[in-house]
């Protein structure tokens, strides 16, 4: 078939677009400080709460890279298989919710300095602004291509309006507003899902049609990837969830933990909805359209389909785009103000000028993420090197503050030190060796880093001395 585009597919995107913007401008008249706009006044209850965490990890990565990129390019198996991290994530979260809530930080730099001192929160800020800024680039081109599908417009256009929106809903009210939109696109993704996989599969002729014009290699379990290849495909995401602020600073947003707990279990359950559904979609979508961009499989369907359900699955996917945009955007801003301008630039700032300098920093993070995503081919490259980045420079400490009482700062520090340089080397400077993402060797390094260091550096004494202080 023929990819076409349907300009009328854009009022779809033009209703939703006026709908957000408009809850944005309201929601943020609520807004009374800085800790409102960076925790909505801690009173998000389970139904938001569990809208803004689906809608938050579901972006781009998914819609354009993540389960789309890997059943159009690999097959419907592999697909499925990366849906697993994200529940482990969510299922290991629950358990750790009541932690988080208990610290009281805005960031996960302040946790870790809680426990491993003011050297770690200055790495770790840098860690998670380098990581953010990845992850919101692409967020910003998935919504390229859909202004590209629906228009014909030139994916960098496309990609720079969506900037401007991203950056635009971050600005105005922050996590106040922010929480609103993702609810409301979280449902709404997950109902465009649920209508799209039935008729797409029959568009395409039904499911024996489709499996007959694909590569035989997309029926098998790893689709030609060798097993560390997969895995290089799993991990990533894996350890950006366990570690990733933008969950902790929404657990902590939360009325209680018994509203947190609720969420989580809504969020695991719509996620196995939304994930196998991506997948579907996709592989359909490469029985349809072989030789499209691997990134706009999911998108492409919706010009053959009946107009209402593209419209409807388009506006969609531009929902969780920009919702994961903005939200991450917002998050990479908090830890400039609250890690570096509150600590080194401007100590007796008050709540307005941190307010304020938040919002600057949305706006400066933003265009560095635009000018970003133009140095990577694919929107999955960017996104495996962004997850990696984040999971394995944070996630072990993290979560060592959590369940390791013995952890100390040596490990933790030396850790993170250790995740990005492996991280670094073997994506920039060896080129990823036998195709495989660093996150196989990356992870491995910072854990093993992190026992060693703590062990070779605290004796028991100390162990009881730290614990105490903790």
């Amino acid at each position: 078939m023929e990819l076409q585009q349907n300009p009328n597919l854009l009022w779809f995107i033009v209703i939703y677009g006026l709908i957000m913007v408009g809850i944005g401008i309201f929601m943020s008249k609520k807004v009374a400080g800085s800790e409102d706009f960076v925790l909505a006044g801690k009173s998000l209850g389970p139904f938001v709460l569990m809208g803004t965490l689906l809608a938050t990890w579901t972006g781009s990565g998914s819609i354009s890279g993540g389960e789309t990129s890997m059943a159009f390019s690999y097959g419907i198996l592999p697909s499925l298989m990366m849906m697993l991290p994200t529940l482990v994530g969510i299922i290991i979260l629950y358990v750790v919710a009541p932690k988080i809530r208990a610290y009281g930080k805005f960031t996960v730099s302040g946790i870790l300095e809680a426990k491993y001192g003011r050297t770690s929160r200055n790495i770790a800020s840098v860690i998670i602004i380098l990581a953010y800024v990845g992850i919101v680039s692409y967020q910003m081109k998935g919504f390229g291509f859909i202004l590209n599908l629906t228009t014909g417009m030139s994916v960098q256009t496309g990609t720079i309006i969506g900037a401007a929106m991203i950056i635009f809903l971050a600005m105005i009210g922050g996590l106040r507003s922010v929480s609103q939109t993702d609810a409301i696109s979280g449902f709404l993704m997950v109902g465009g899902l649920i209508i799209t996989v039935p008729t797409i599969i029959a568009v395409a002729g039904g499911w024996s049609e489709v499996v007959a014009n694909v590569p035989e290699s997309h029926m098998s379990s790893t689709g030609g990837l060798t097993t560390i290849q997969m895995i290089g495909y799993l991990l990533p995401s894996l350890f950006l969830l366990l570690g990733d602020q933008n969950m902790y600073q929404r657990l902590a947003s939360s009325k209680g933990d018994k509203s947190a707990k609720r969420a989580q279990l809504g969020w695991l359950i719509a996620m196995l909805v939304i994930s196998p559904s991506i997948s579907l979609i996709a592989f359909a979508s490469r029985s349809l359209f072989p030789n499209i961009d691997p990134g706009m499989a999911l998108m492409a369907t919706t010009v053959a389909m009946p107009m209402a359900i593209g419209g409807i699955l388009l506006a969609a996917a531009a929902s969780f785009i920009i919702t994961t945009g903005n939200s991450y955007l917002l998050s990479a801003a908090t830890n400039l103000t609250y890690d570096l301008y509150g600590k080194y630039v401007n100590k007796d700032a008050s709540d307005r000028k941190l307010l304020s300098m938040t919002r600057i920093f949305i706006a400066a993070l933003g265009i560095f993420s635009y000018l970003l995503i133009s140095y990577f081919p694919t929107v999955l490259s960017v996104q495996m090197y962004a997850y990696t980045v984040y999971g394995a420079g944070l996630t072990p400490a993290v979560l060592a503050v959590f369940f390791w009482k013995r952890v100390n700062a040596v490990g933790g520090v030396s850790s993170m030190v250790a995740g990005v340089v492996a991280t670094l080397t073997w994506e920039i400077i060896l080129q990823k060796p036998f195709e495989v993402n660093s996150v196989v060797v990356a992870v491995p390094v910072a854990v093993i880093v992190l026992i060693v260091a703590t062990l070779l550096t605290t004796n028991n004494y100390q162990t009881r001395s730290v614990t105490s202080n903790a």
